[in-house]
């Protein structure tokens, strides 16, 4: 295991037009490689905040109503990250056949990723590859010399298949064509949004979790961050189920502050293991 405490967190800033009820999924998840010590989500002006958590994956909302004029809104937290490292030759695929009903819906394309559409690449590039996290890397390895990590190429519309078209995205269309490929190869892969150190400039980071060998494991093609740096705040079968804010009503963004820093620990560093969540 590895471990570090860090402090993360967000303000975003919006100018209300029209009352609007907000649903916001920016807050961190605890379970057993990342403890919460401490928390707060604050709202100016003060609102009632009504909190949940997803019944089918991990993560949180915070819902809200916000009356015409600007509505500032920031969370915080302190977390102690921890992840279990192992051998990525130990990591083997798990046949379709053996993975848990829970886990079945993230073999099945999706809005963002159509594995179906990309199943002939996916096959030809990786197909008679070992099957097993060596897979899922070669994956990784594949999309970033392919792919150009580019700022504005891409919007809220593109897929995985638009990403494997064009050649050039950022982190969640990144993620999403790793995800399709993984399906495509009956490899169960969720997306994850979460917060990251170090991203220049600062951001919400999106990445993948492969389920192999029983357990979800973190990869990410961008290669932008350490993986054991990840904080989660939500998963889902791609950035439909995950955006950071989801909004009815009529406003307008006008500012957004990501951060997260190392409070104590080693730094993370990037690892050659095989970095696993569960």
């Amino acid at each position: 295991m590895s471990g570090a405490r860090f402090q993360t967190g967000c303000e975003l800033t919006y100018q209300v037009t029209s009352p609007c009820a907000y649903i916001f999924n920016v807050s961190v998840v605890g379970n057993a490689f990342q403890k919460i010590a401490g928390e707060q989500f604050i709202t100016d002006p003060p609102l009632q905040v009504e909190e949940s958590r997803s019944p089918t994956e991990d993560k949180r909302h915070h819902r809200l109503l916000a009356s015409p004029g600007q509505l500032k809104v920031k969370y915080a937290a302190t977390v102690d990250l921890s992840h279990h490292v192992e051998e990525p030759g130990a990591v083997s695929q798990t046949p379709p056949g053996e993975v848990p009903a829970e886990v079945v819906p993230y073999l099945y394309p999706s809005r963002y990723c159509e594995s179906d559409k990309l199943a002939r690449l996916a096959h030809h590039e990786f197909g008679k590859l070992q099957p097993g996290f060596s897979r899922v890397t070669a994956i990784c390895n594949w999309i970033r010399d392919n792919v150009e990590y580019l700022g504005g190429t891409t919007n809220p519309l593109t897929s995985a298949y638009d990403t494997a078209t064009e050649r050039a995205g950022v982190c969640r269309d990144f993620a999403h064509l790793g995800i399709a490929f993984c399906r495509a190869l009956a490899i169960p892969a969720r997306f994850v949004s979460g917060y990251a150190l170090g991203l220049v400039p600062p951001d919400f980071h999106a990445y993948f979790e492969a389920y192999l060998n029983g357990r979800w494991y973190i990869f990410d093609a961008t290669r932008l961050s350490p993986q054991t740096s990840f904080i989660r705040i939500g998963t889902g079968h791609d950035a439909a189920d995950t955006s950071f804010a989801t909004i009815f009503g009529a406003m307008t963004m006008t500012s957004m502050k990501v951060t997260m820093e190392l409070v104590s620990g080693d730094a993370p560093q990037f690892s050659t293991g095989a970095v696993s969540t569960s």
